[in-house]
């Protein structure tokens, strides 16, 4: 029992067993060899079925039948991976030219599976027996099976480079190879020209090979990875589906003719239908599979006005219509995986049919040799006919016969053989013409095949000759259209959208919703939908085209295209922005910014509560990947990010402290930074915190509101207020008792028609800032009667002072000649405009610290 106990260490007998695993599996599973192209179960699969003569020229034999000869004789593995290998050689979507011409469902490009192996039929197709031929004349080495029961081939003759021809892939340990296949006609050519040119370049036989050659045909686009992967094996390749538009007079089509290799297309056509299901892209009618026995069609009709180009190259992008394929051309070389490019490849198979010719033409040399000692034998025989049969007539039998010929007259034992069994017919005087003429023939064949084997110059051009011979019995028209440059897919986004004028709603806590102007316009009398305790920030009149940055207290902003957003009704309640781009659920959102165009020369101004501010370009918050906050301001401890605004270069500034400080001055006294600076001073506050800032064109008569927490209203002319230097503490609006302190909630710059809309817990206030007379600056906040001694818990107006600020600049524009601009200048005053509802609330559940 002890000496059965081994005495090593973990390491030692794992590595060990799974070395010897990996070889196995390396060598005699997953890889091709690169003399006949083909792994160990499918060269087994079509030895077997030549063994059993089921070929061609015969009858169909059940799959089942031939699977079992696979298993009882040479692969003793399980009946389904043999099966799935048999059913790949005869599907014409995967190998370029089919080894197994099988009868019955062998599955589909759709990946729909073949039937069972008890109910389709196979035989070996016509090119599969090239493969094979010779394989009885001693070409190839040949080896016990896995019970030394018989013999099967290491490798197969192979009259033309399969492994080039029909590719390979395959997965085993520690190696991979991904072979594309090749057209059949240009391969032999390669093989031809370096056959006689043993040292000509990989610029040479790519006059030959133009590139892969895929059976589902597509198109191959990038030269340059081609060359790459022909010279190291490696390399990538852009397949791209074939396709055509076709303009009609109410629609437009694009028809798909061919797909990339190996992809899926039913999976293609339903990935192609989630993105018309899901508006990734607006003007898709219908995607239709009109494939039948004719061929390949995947027909996407689309909306007359949409642009179709732009649509394909959006399924270029996002979907298998296009796709890179990856050379790896690694194959068993020697009895080693070694990745080759295609002149190694070559190479190893011109070695292998060198070799295959070598041995072939010994075998026929050795039999012609044979027979012609035999017909030697019987010519002398006829020649002496009557001694003969005299001789064999008083022998005793038939060893007799044999010896008394071989002592009497000198024949050898084989002679001797075939003269006793010679036949009486055959001893006719005419007999003698035909073995003279045998004897002639066969002279000559020798004569033939030792020329071959005493020039390798004769020999190559039998190997040239015999797959001359296969290129003109097997036609194969080049199906891959090569292109030199890889064509770069340009998605114009908004050329992907129908325009359509929407409205859009963020809330505080994130939520998001598209309104169409129909439920919008239905919608008078019907409250907005959003959770009790949120508040509704911004409602914007939009366009699908146009893009919206939301910012965050936290110093982030957020990019939304708003042709990804959802449509909801206005009643309900909307979608959490996090289903676009992933917040954190302590942001919240302070503000809105909408954009028509990032090329205008216009500014994000931005303040905080502890008075920070900056502008920033707007130009600089346009992106392409948006799936997070994107930081556009840098904060300090315990700062937030209070107010965002669309300025021009031209706007006035006035920003308001909770003690009641009013600071008034040009936006050109900020600096312009970029989007990751902190910003300046932009009032200077002491034991103070910023509530307001707003802007506005200085050239127009605006009202200065300001809402108290008494609460109470105070309405000024800008005109009262003096402007200040940037960073100033700016000027007191009001005194506040010290018995019962005031502070500002909140200011606005508003029009005298404007409408303030209050809300406490009780009730909700609607104040008209026309019923509110103007104040001296000294004066304190009235106190709003209706309202008295409650708490307000949130302010929006609603009004007219939208200015579409896109309409008063121009695209070309240089941004920096303003930058060092300090006062407002102006040619005429702008018109407000009523471009939108626009609500700005102010919650003020943490507005001020204790010591206030």
């Amino acid at each position: 029992m002890k000496e059965k106990i081994i005495t090593q260490s973990l390491d030692d007998i794992m590595g060990d067993r799974f070395g010897k695993y990996s070889k196995y599996i390396i060598q005699d599973r997953a890889l091709p060899d690169v003399r006949d192209g083909l792994k160990p179960v499918q060269r087994r699969i079509l030895y077997a079925m030549y063994k059993e003569g089921n070929t061609h020229q015969k009858p169909y034999r059940k799959s089942a039948k031939t699977v079992g000869n696979v298993i009882g004789n040479y692969h003793p593995h399980g009946d389904t991976s043999v099966y799935e290998a048999m059913v790949r050689l005869s599907q014409d979507w995967k190998m370029r030219m089919p080894l197994i011409d099988m009868q019955g469902n062998n599955g589909s490009i759709d990946n729909d599976p073949a039937a069972a192996m008890r109910y389709t039929e196979a035989r070996l197709s016509p090119i599969a027996l090239e493969l094979l031929k010779d394989i009885d004349k001693e070409t190839v080495q040949m080896a016990l099976n896995f019970d030394d029961t018989e013999y099967e081939p290491t490798v197969l003759p192979a009259k033309f480079p399969n492994l080039l021809v029909n590719g390979a892939t395959g997965i085993s340990s520690g190696y991979a190879t991904d072979i594309p296949p090749h057209n059949l006609e240009e391969v032999i050519d390669a093989t031809i020209y370096r056959i006689s040119h043993p040292h000509c370049s990989l610029d040479d036989l790519m006059k030959f090979m133009k590139g892969p050659d895929f059976p589902t045909g597509a198109i191959v686009e990038g030269l340059n990875g081609i060359k790459k992967a022909f010279e190291t094996g490696r390399g990538k390749v852009v397949v791209r589906s074939q396709t055509q538009i076709i303009e009609e007079k109410n629609i437009n089509k694009i028809v798909i003719t061919q797909i990339p290799y190996e992809v899926n297309k039913a999976e293609l056509v339903r990935k192609l239908d989630e993105i018309r299901f899901q508006k990734n892209i607006d003007g898709i009618i219908e995607i239709r599979d009109e494939s039948d026995r004719n061929g390949l069609s995947i027909v996407i009709d689309l909306k007359k006005d949409v642009d179709v180009q732009n649509t394909l190259n959006y399924f270029y992008k996002n979907t298998d219509l296009q796709k890179n394929y990856n050379y790896n051309m690694v194959a068993i070389k020697n009895k080693r995986p070694v990745c080759m490019g295609i002149v190694d490849i070559l190479d190893g198979y011109i070695e292998h049919q060198i070799e295959v010719i070598t041995k072939r033409s010994l075998f026929d040399l050795h039999k012609a040799e044979d027979r012609k000692h035999i017909v030697d034998g019987l010519i002398k025989a006829v020649s002496i006919l009557d001694e003969v049969v005299h001789t064999i007539r008083h022998s005793h039998d038939k060893q007799d016969a044999k010896k008394n010929l071989q002592l009497q007259y000198q024949f050898s034992e084989k002679q001797a053989e075939a003269i006793v069994m010679l036949q009486l017919y055959r001893l006719t005087n005419t007999d003698i013409v035909s073995l003279e003429k045998e004897k002639s023939d066969l002279e000559a064949l020798i004569q033939t095949l030792n020329n071959i084997l005493a020039s390798d110059k004769v020999l190559r051009k039998v190997i040239i000759d015999e797959l001359k011979q296969i290129k003109k019995q097997y036609p194969s028209p080049r199906l891959t259209e090569i292109k030199d440059e890889v064509q770069e897919i340009v998605i114009d986004e908004e050329a992907m959208i129908l325009p359509e004028d929407i409205y859009v709603s963020i809330t505080r806590d994130g939520y998001v919703k598209r309104i169409s102007q129909r439920s919008y316009k239905a919608s008078e009398n019907i409250a907005f939908g959003k959770k009790d305790d949120d508040v509704l920030l911004d409602l914007h009149f939009a366009s699908t085209l146009d893009k919206l940055l939301v910012f965050t207290d936290k110093g982030n902003y957020l990019f939304i295209p708003l042709h990804k957003l959802e449509e909801f009704k206005w009643k309900e309640l909307g979608k959490h922005i996090s289903y676009l781009i992933k917040v954190s659920p302590e942001e919240k959102m302070i503000g809105s910014i909408l954009v028509k165009s990032f090329q205008r020369p216009l500014y994000v101004l931005l303040a905080t509560r502890l008075g920070q501010m900056k502008r920033v370009s707007l130009q600089d918050f346009e992106v392409t990947r948006y799936s997070k906050p994107i930081k556009c301001m840098n904060l300090k401890q315990d700062d937030q990010l209070l107010q965002v605004s669309l300025t021009d270069d031209h706007q006035a500034i006035v920003l308001t402290s909770s003690l009641g400080y009013v600071s008034l001055y040009s936006e050109q006294e900020i600096s312009i930074l970029g989007l990751k600076a902190g910003g300046i001073k932009g009032i200077n506050l002491k034991n103070d915190s910023l509530v307001a800032m707003n802007t506005f064109d200085p050239l127009h008569s605006y009202s200065y509101v300001l809402i108290s927490d008494q609460p109470g209203i105070k309405r000024m002319r800008i005109s009262d207020i003096p402007s200040c230097n940037r960073s100033t503490k700016g000027t007191l609006i009001f005194k506040s008792p010290k018995t019962n302190p005031i502070h500002a909630l909140s200011a606005y710059v508003l029009d005298v028609q404007d409408t303030l809309i209050i809300e406490t817990q009780e009730h909700k206030e609607t104040v008209a800032i026309k019923d509110y007379s103007l104040s001296q600056i000294s004066q304190k906040p009235s106190i709003i009667q209706s309202l008295k001694n409650e708490n307000i818990t949130y302010i929006y107006y609603q009004g007219v002072l939208s200015t579409d600020l896109y309409q008063n600049v121009t695209e070309t524009q240089d941004l920096s000649t303003t930058q060092n601009v300090k006062k407002v200048e102006k040619s005429q005053p702008l018109e407000p405009q009523q471009q939108d509802k626009h609500f700005e609330p102010i919650s003020f559940d943490d507005l001020f610290n204790d010591d206030f």
